[in-house]
């Protein structure tokens, strides 16, 4: 998996480097993060760093746990979510990609649920991305 194009830990990305990396991608990005807050206002978002294995990633969750990951990339970004069991279960009967079906369907499984990531090179999945936010807020 490729790691995030902000590696270094001292800089926390800021909007303008984002919009100099993510290129058209910067508006779907935007569009996500926007759409998710809406969904669930209380969300807290904050830029993390788990190593720099990963480099910086965006992250919006509630108190307890993420409700999704976004992670730049060169020209574009991932979304990343975990999904327990009945999430998981209930996201096969939904109108989503067969990519995303079939990347949950793969995942292997931890304690805390299925990983998946999606990549984003376009707005073509940010409505299924926008239905996996509901999922997750739901479960």
């Amino acid at each position: 998996m490729p790691i995030s194009i902000f590696t270094r830990k001292e800089e926390v990305p800021t909007d303008e480097d984002l919009r100099l990396r993510l290129g058209d991608t910067m508006t779907t990005w935007v569009t996500i993060r926007e759409k998710t807050l809406e969904k669930y206002p209380p969300a807290i978002v904050e830029w993390h760093y788990p190593g720099s294995k990963y480099g910086w990633s965006l992250r919006i969750k509630d108190k307890k746990r993420a409700i999704i990951y976004l992670l730049p990339r060169d020209g574009y970004f991932q979304v990343a979510f975990v999904f327990g069991q009945k999430a998981t279960d209930f996201i096969m009967t939904l109108e989503v990609s067969d990519e995303i079906k079939t990347a949950l369907a793969e995942a292997k499984v931890y304690a805390e649920g299925r990983g998946i990531y999606i990549e984003v090179r376009d707005d073509l999945l940010s409505g299924d991305i926008l239905r996996l936010v509901d999922v997750k807020l739901k479960y």
